[in-house]
């Protein structure tokens, strides 16, 4: 009985081991899902087209690897974007710094119940009290006036032109002499207009 039991192991497993040797093709087949004439017809066509691709030197394209190809070279492009944003955005903050630190370190004193000088900042009316004589060096251009957040100060003239390289729209009134110079074809040049006027 144990023999018997043995030779029924030995042909089950015979039969597994041989289906597991048998091509797909052959087990469909055997299966009844595909007639021998449909499994002979794409065989040979599977072998024309391994022949074909031979002759013609052609590659298979595996479209998983160029989508990930793809997306890599998004992803990089993406990256590249955000690190150059990311750049501008921290060279915009060095430059802000560095105006508000010329700007802190070399203020002039106003002078309270000195004279208004009055000028223009974005369409609106802004004042700032100054001693007469810093008036007139803002009216020849040896000072400047310009912005620090909210409050108006006044710096010189060479500060002014290093806040100007970095951040122009910190510049409010900045009478450079070249600007003042009169043009010698203009037809006005010995009438003077004043710069400023006290209201």
């Amino acid at each position: 009985m144990l023999h018997r039991q043995l030779d029924c192991f030995s042909q089950y497993v015979d039969l597994f081991m041989s289906k597991q040797k048998l091509s797909l093709q052959d087990q469909l087949l055997k299966s009844g899902l595909v007639s021998s004439a449909k499994a002979k017809t794409i065989k040979t066509d599977k072998h024309k087209q391994t022949r074909q691709q031979q002759k013609n030197n052609v590659v298979v394209v595996d479209e998983t690897k160029l989508l990930a190809e793809q997306a890599q070279a998004e992803k990089i492009a993406r990256d590249k974007e955000l690190n150059q944003l990311r750049k501008s955005q921290d060279e915009q903050k060095q430059l802000a710094a560095q105006v508000k630190q010329l700007i802190e370190l070399n203020r002039q004193p106003k002078d309270e119940n000195g004279l208004a000088y009055n000028f223009n900042d974005n369409n609106k009316i802004k004042t700032v009290y100054v001693a007469n004589e810093m008036r007139e060096q803002i009216i020849q251009g040896r000072v400047a006036i310009v912005k620090l957040a909210a409050a108006y100060e006044v710096v010189s003239a060479d500060v002014a032109q290093k806040i100007l390289e970095r951040d122009a729209s910190s510049v409010i009134v900045f009478n450079q002499q070249a600007n003042n110079a009169a043009d010698s074809e203009d037809a006005y040049a010995a009438f003077q207009i004043p710069d400023d006027l006290i209201w």
